[in-house]
């Protein structure tokens, strides 16, 4: 029997929530007691150490049907071609890199059996860095279930919506929106529309959070309010399951003879989370010069170094460019952060042709890139009116350690070959010369 609340959310980022599916469950004053009520385990889930200082303490409290550590042994199983830190099989190098996107699969593939690694840096034990996988999908995780002891994962859909059935309840996303499954949560992916593709990103680091807005002030960028948690909802299910953990940078695989689905009720802020894109606040230039990207920073895992960071989820979404005197694509640029990009839908505004929606271009640190040949020529000789950026949706994962690529995504016939000739068109213009 499978039991969900009707579709809804609760508000906030890193709020204490509380959800029952069935009235009753939550415990008053005591989050274990002797006998919780329908006979239901308490269980504690932490995301942080105990310890950690209470405005980053993240944990929650689960009434389940059956506690977690009721399934088979775990035995390892071949990961296909999703990897984990150490990147190491492969050197990094200065080259720029552009991907096509990766096509929908003809056999059947669910969502873990089409998780491609493009590349990252750090690894899981370290809990240190991220990486970057794409995925393509036809079918649902029948049976099989899912969690991530090696890090947060935050997913950004380019084609087909998922619907992730979680541990904590039913979160479904779409193209135009992003959902984040905490380090640990147990869940499977269903595909609504039949087939999917997208990406994710892995982080190993701390965990997301909304960055500082500093003199920008209280409101704009991406509000708290706009998050979205999971109500409660269960799976009271007997079966032949498979439990499957991402651990150390293995897949490992447990039988298990029910739904670990089961949590009835719960309560705290360690939980999934959506959010729509559409809500973001942009900021941008009404005056001239063209504003860093990191004012389009959406979420932030922060480093050891105070405002660089483990890795950044920015997005480039429509909006409105005024600035005068100002050459408005992104300018050319070299970074001491790495960039991976992708393309939701639409054209991103510094290249011309070539980034396709699903595809992805990566530039490691200071690796020159900015826009092509054709989009300088005609930014520069625009004229300067208000314009709206429109029907557009780009993003970047950008990080302060290098982008190790791996050797499945350097050997894809996706990767353009000739990615670094969108520059050579570039004309010498210069009049000073003697």
């Amino acid at each position: 029997m499978t039991k969900t609340s009707t579709r809804q959310y609760q508000s906030g980022f890193g709020n204490e929530f509380s959800s029952e599916a069935l009235p009753g469950v939550l415990p008053v004053g005591q989050n274990s007691p002797q006998k919780v009520a329908y006979g239901l385990y308490a269980e504690q889930l932490s995301g942080t150490a105990f310890t950690a200082p209470r405005a980053e303490n993240k944990r929650s409290w689960l009434y389940r049907i059956r506690p977690g550590a009721m399934h088979q042994p775990f035995v390892e199983v071949a990961s296909g071609l999703l990897q984990s830190g150490p990147f190491d099989a492969i050197a990094a190098n200065p080259n720029q890199l552009r991907w096509n996107p990766f096509p929908i699969p003809a056999a059947p593939t669910d969502f873990i059996q089409g998780l491609i690694t493009i590349g990252g840096n750090g690894s899981p034990d370290s809990q240190s860095g991220m990486a970057i996988h794409v995925y393509a999908a036809n079918c649902a995780m029948t049976d099989r279930f899912f969690y991530n002891a090696d890090g947060e994962m935050l997913f950004v859909p380019q084609q087909g919506a998922l619907t992730l059935r979680t541990e904590c309840g039913v979160v479904d996303v779409a193209p135009g929106e992003i959902a984040v499954v905490p380090r640990g949560v147990r869940f499977t992916v269903d595909l609504p529309d039949g087939t999917a593709r997208g990406y994710v990103c892995e982080n190993y680091g701390a965990l997301f959070r909304l960055p500082d807005l500093g003199p920008i002030g209280a409101n704009g960028l991406a509000n708290a309010r706009d998050f979205l948690a999971p109500v409660a909802a269960f799976e009271d299910k007997e079966g032949a399951f498979q439990l499957l953990a991402k651990f150390g940078g293995k897949l490992w695989a447990a039988e298990i003879a029910h739904s670990p689905l089961d949590v009835v009720a719960w309560h705290g802020n360690y939980t999934p989370y959506k959010y729509d894109l559409a809500h973001f606040n942009a900021m941008n230039s009404v005056s001239f010069d063209h504003a860093d990207p990191s004012i389009f920073t959406v979420l932030t895992a922060p480093s050891d170094t105070a405002g660089t960071a483990n890795v950044d989820f920015v997005i480039f979404p429509p909006r409105w460019m005024v600035a005068e005197h100002t050459f408005r694509p992104p300018w050319f640029h070299r970074n001491v952060m790495s960039e991976y990009m992708g393309l939701v839908h639409g054209a991103y505004d510094a290249k011309a042709e070539g980034f396709l929606p699903g595809g992805g271009s990566l530039h490691n640190c200071m690796t020159g890139h900015g826009p092509d040949a054709a989009t300088f020529e005609t930014a520069s000789n625009a004229t300067l009116a208000p314009h709206k950026l429109d029907k557009t949706l780009a993003f970047m994962f950008e990080t302060r350690f290098l982008i190790r690529p791996t050797s499945a995504a350097l050997a894809a016939p996706q990767l353009q070959t000739d990615y670094v000739q969108c520059w050579h068109g570039l004309k010498k213009n210069f009049t000073g010369g003697m």
